[in-house]
């Protein structure tokens, strides 16, 4: 049997959410107008601090299928392999590059796993050189155009039947995989594989994380994927079930503590 290593998307290869960063591209292409990318631009702080539960999920969801439909999926579909570069590039980490190399070196497929869309998902894949990916799709009309509804929501236990699915077609040993994701959202597909891993996780995930005595990584180098650049930076720092229990600690400190002094 194989094994295989799953990685959700957002936060966890890159460091925004990948439906929000394409916004003000969007926009410049006259698709979004000026306060929908207010409204990405603060879904993206919104994500980044407090991150996205199931609720935030479904609004997001919501929200992106609604402003959608009508839209062209050719027309998606050419912006972002046009825009991949300039959009995505810059914001995937540099650790989860590595990471996803080292378990190609080992011999296992590798996945991305995301509640994005397709239209996003699948060419970044390509992009990162991995196996396959699993994303969400979008229902399209006899013209090629969004309905506003979706077809199949890669989340939660939807993410997990997809990996089983894969899993029966490729043979893959589960209980030797790896999965990796920032959110509690993704404890479903976690619990499916041998080797969880907490990616930056938000505070449900950490303490899951620590309760379960599950491996806690950080990822904070987002760099631009080109070749050539020298010196590649140092391997991220890793920490197992017995050595996480400090990082999580002051994690868990920072993500649950009040605010103090005076507010400006």
């Amino acid at each position: 049997m194989t094994e295989a290593a799953f990685f959700d998307l957002d936060k966890t290869v890159i460091a925004k959410a990948a439906m929000l960063a394409f916004g003000p591209r969007l926009h410049k292409e006259g698709m979004l107008n000026r306060w929908l990318v207010v409204r990405a631009l603060w879904g993206q702080v919104v994500f980044r601090y407090l991150g996205a539960d199931e609720g935030r999920m479904v609004k997001m969801r919501e929200t992106a299928l609604k402003v959608a439909a009508g839209w062209e999926k050719e027309k998606i579909s050419n912006l972002v392999d046009g825009a991949l570069t300039d959009v995505i590039d810059p914001l995937v980490y540099t650790e989860a590059v590595e990471l996803i190399e080292s378990h190609q070196e080992a011999g296992r497929r590798v996945y991305l796993v995301s509640a994005s869309p397709e239209e996003i998902v699948m060419p970044l894949a390509r992009h990162l050189g991995v196996d396959a990916a699993i994303a969400s799709r979008a229902k399209i009309d006899a013209e090629g155009r969004y309905t506003g509804e979706v077809e199949f929501y890669s989340a939660g236990e939807h993410k997990v039947a997809a990996i089983v699915e894969e899993a029966e077609r490729y043979d893959l040993d589960l209980d030797g995989s790896f999965a990796y994701s920032d959110s509690v959202t993704d404890l479903p597909m976690l619990e499916t594989v041998g080797h969880p891993v907490a990616v930056n996780p938000d505070r449900a995930l950490l303490k899951e994380a620590i309760s379960r005595g599950w491996e806690i990584r950080v990822f904070e180098r987002p760099q631009p994927l080109v070749e050539g650049r020298g010196v590649r930076p140092p391997k991220p720092m890793t920490f197992g079930a017995l050595g996480a229990a400090t990082l999580a600690g002051g994690l868990l400190w920072w993500k649950t503590r009040k605010p103090t002094g005076r507010r400006r």
